[in-house]
């Protein structure tokens, strides 16, 4: 009888607009997962290295740079946060790798051949990108399963996606035929205004096969808990923040224990 390899859910989460909380998304939903006893990954690919600042990691020994410019061994990079959740962190020195890479033979999978590299050891691996869509970028789409869009309740948000999916096709037809978008969710989202609303209708309206319930409500308490290096759980685990990246990873889940 043949025993199946584990093999990781690679999860891309982007959006070319910045501030519509990749960083603190791509935090909280590998915490809310770990929480459920799923072992997590993050791969901080952003040169700005929030992700990596969340988690009170500022100098670290060894960064995803190192990884993906074959300096260092991809376990050397690897830090443990809590029990079930561990990341790779990133270094400004990031910045340079698209230049340093740009000119190496299969540039776009160098991502891909690590974390395939890691994939019998997590239940998912989460990668963190840059606003900007560079090679780092395309990457993280070679690398994924799947891409999760988070979207602000705000009009350019919804107006600027259009340059992300088109990406997105052109490295599925290229260089990852299973690559999909899995999911969409709303951020920052305040009832209490009309645009939110308006905008939120509109969305939900685009995107209806995919679209997430939960919506993650504006919320003091995910602003402040990366200043105290913690996710939001281990922050304010009582505060609406909490409730919906809670929500949103059952949702997750419950969509990929659906698609077996």
């Amino acid at each position: 009888m043949q025993i199946l390899q584990k093999r990781s859910k690679v999860i891309c989460i982007s959006n070319h607009k910045g501030g519509v909380g990749k960083t603190c998304s791509t935090c909280n939903i590998s915490a809310g997962l770990a929480r459920r006893g799923k072992k997590v990954l993050m791969i901080d690919l952003d040169p700005q290295a929030n992700l990596s600042l969340s988690y009170g990691i500022k100098e670290p020994n060894y960064s995803i740079y190192e990884v993906l410019t074959n300096c260092a061994d991809v376990n050397k990079s690897i830090c443990t946060i809590i029990e079930n959740l561990d990341i790779i962190p990133a270094s400004l020195d990031l910045a340079g790798a698209e230049i340093e890479l740009s000119s190496e033979a299969g540039r776009e999978v160098i991502l891909k051949e690590i974390v395939d590299g890691l994939s019998d050891r997590y239940d998912y691996v989460l990668i963190d990108c840059s606003p900007s869509i560079g090679l780092l970028t395309t990457n993280a789409l070679t690398a994924s399963d799947e891409v999760i869009i988070p979207l602000q309740a705000q009009y350019l948000s919804l107006r600027g996606i259009e340059k992300l999916t088109s990406i997105i096709e052109k490295v599925k037809k290229r260089l990852n035929k299973g690559l999909k978008i899995s999911g969409v969710f709303i951020t920052q989202f305040d009832s209490r205004k009309v645009l939110n609303r308006d905008i939120a209708s509109a969305i939900n309206e685009h995107f209806k096969d995919i679209i997430y319930k939960t919506k993650i409500r504006d919320n003091v308490s995910l602003a402040e808990a990366p200043g105290k290096a913690l996710d939001i759980f281990r922050y304010n685990p009582k505060c609406n923040g909490a409730e919906d990246y809670d929500q949103l990873c059952q949702e997750i889940l419950n969509r990929h224990n659906t698609n077996k």
